[in-house]
């Protein structure tokens, strides 16, 4: 195996094709696996993974303590960190995978035409998909795992601050594959940290990869859109809002509002900003801010917020437009549901916004008018899961409109062709 110091020695061009052949020969006996053999090689994952728990902390322990010496960020260490919680959920989260219906042979839609041909759109494996991604290494067996259960060979590269954790959770991936007898080129990670890697599969590796997948910051996603020669999954980052309305339950809202930005702050689905109807900004501005303060978040309000809560500091134009990913909220007043709207209009990265209210005709036009991947009513935003919303896990949040868009999991990581029967029809 690879490590950085190999990175100098190695033809990362050389490498990225091999890698990229091997991949395209894998896919071929892959997307026509069995459910049955899917599913073996991703509970014998599961219970490698599980065995191995001790040599992944191992290795994360030496990521964490590099991450600690080059100074990066609490809510970076907290998106890299591992726990035997944090392992044992990778391990439920593949066999949640495996539960799931193989969405490979489905058949989406069928009819007949008056000629008499039978016309079937059945969903068929992508091919090979390259997922470029930083920081968290589970996201290694949530995407090895949902790429297999699609029937699709994967290309991972992760981030080089991830790279020993990364690998020993490969090594549990492809021993799943062994015991299964699928190729273990089905699911291969990049072994060097040189971003030239990177360019290469953004170039699509000699037609190999048929589509890039990137998951993290803004840096990253623009540089995949920017730079990739196949089509692209984008997962923006996740500048998320919390709306409160005059008509929203007080209770509901604080809870909520806090759970939403403090339960994990580094997540994407983290809300970063908070609207409140300034019809009720005496009654319900104040509590809900005292609620975040007493969680110890930090808070950056317009002028109007800082004037009813003075501990507030007064926040700026780049407030609107920051993915805070730690234990900091932008709040503004608005003018209602249209005031709402209009900021989030303005600011939002599309991903995930939540309303709260019991007006059903403002869930209604917030449904309806908010163009974000994910809308949530009177629930946390921190639900911008593809776990929580029942697929397993997810490789990310997509938040263009093109093929996939919210939680990709198994069914985004398909395409569709026709079969189309007849009994000896010509067209006159």
């Amino acid at each position: 195996m690879l490590t950085r110091a190999d990175n100098k020695h190695v033809d990362i061009a050389a490498l990225m094709a091999d890698m990229g052949a091997r991949a395209k020969s894998a896919s071929r006996p892959l997307a026509i696996a069995s459910t049955e053999q899917k599913n073996t090689a991703l509970t014998a994952m599961a219970d490698a993974i599980v065995s191995g728990c001790d040599d992944i902390l191992a290795a994360n322990a030496i990521d964490m303590a590099n991450a600690e010496e080059a100074d990066l960020t609490p809510a970076f260490r907290d998106r890299l960190k591992l726990t035997a919680d944090r392992v044992a959920a990778m391990a439920d989260g593949i066999r949640a995978i495996a539960e799931l219906a193989d969405p490979v042979g489905t058949v989406i839609a069928a009819w007949e035409r008056p000629n008499g041909l039978k016309i079937e759109r059945v969903r068929t494996p992508l091919g090979v998909i390259g997922v470029i991604y930083e920081s968290r290494p589970n996201v290694t067996a949530d995407a090895g795992a949902l790429c297999l259960k699609a029937g699709n060979a994967v290309i991972l590269r992760g981030g080089s601050d991830s790279l020993n954790s990364s690998q020993a959770i490969h090594a549990c991936l492809a021993a799943g594959l062994k015991t299964a007898g699928l190729p273990e080129d089905a699911i291969q990670l990049v072994p060097v940290t040189d971003r030239a890697a990177v360019g290469e599969m953004l170039s699509g590796l000699d037609g190999a990869i048929d589509v890039i997948v990137p998951r993290g910051g803004r840096s990253l996603v623009e540089r995949v859109q920017t730079d990739a020669r196949v089509p692209v999954f984008a997962h923006l980052e996740g500048l998320c809002h919390v709306y409160v309305d005059k008509s929203a339950d007080l209770e509901m809202a604080k809870a909520i509002t806090v759970n939403a930005k403090m339960r994990r702050t580094g997540i994407c689905g983290a809300a970063e900003t908070l609207l409140v109807d300034r019809a009720v900004a005496e009654t319900h501005l104040v509590p809900i801010l005292d609620a975040l303060h007493s969680a110890d978040c930090e808070i950056r309000g317009d002028a109007d917020v800082c004037k009813l809560w003075p501990k507030a500091t007064l926040a700026t134009e780049a407030d609107w437009l920051t993915e805070y990913l730690g234990p900091i909220i932008a709040v503004a007043l608005v003018d209602g549901i249209g005031g709402a709207i209009d900021h989030i209009a303005r600011y939002s990265s599309n991903h995930t916004e939540a309303v709260i209210a019991e007006d059903e005709t403002v869930v209604d036009r917030f449904f309806n008018e908010v163009d974000s991947a994910i809308l949530l009513h009177n629930a946390s935003t921190q639900f911008a899961d593809g776990g929580e919303f029942g697929m397993g896990a997810e490789i990310g949040i997509a938040t263009g409109k093109m093929h996939a868009r919210g939680p990709v999991g198994v069914e985004q990581l398909t395409s569709f062709k026709y079969r189309v029967r007849g009994t000896g029809q010509i067209r006159p």
